[in-house]
């Protein structure tokens, strides 16, 4: 039988060092989030006549109206206001949570392992 130079294991104190580097990748994406979850992020429609605001857990925290909004005549209208403000505000933290998770991550696609 030829000898291999594998000596089982997952190779030493490289192997460690990646591990170390992975635990601690993973402590810092938890203290991400829980930040990322503190924040708030706002954002505006119909030229700021409907604003809303959300956190990082996704959650609608604020919805301000304008009264000049209101158009009992119109109320499609001011419907979709607050759709595109709520929706906006979502698309903010959702970006701001990829950039802080690219940050911490070096770039490296996790396949959504975290």
């Amino acid at each position: 039988m030829a000898k291999s130079g594998f000596r089982g294991g997952l190779g030493g104190g490289m192997n460690m060092n990646m591990v170390k580097q992975a635990q601690k990748m993973q402590q810092d994406m938890l203290k991400m989030q829980e930040e990322m979850e503190a924040k708030q992020y706002e954002a505006s429609a119909g030229g700021g006549m409907v604003k809303a605001s959300v956190n990082g857990k996704h959650e609608l925290l604020s919805l301000q109206i304008n009264p000049e909004a209101v158009d009992p005549e119109d109320v499609e209208m001011l419907q979709d206001m607050v759709v595109a403000a709520v929706n906006e505000a979502m698309r903010t933290a959702e970006s701001d949570a990829a950039s802080s998770m690219s940050r911490i991550t070096g770039g490296m696609n996790l396949g959504g392992l975290f």
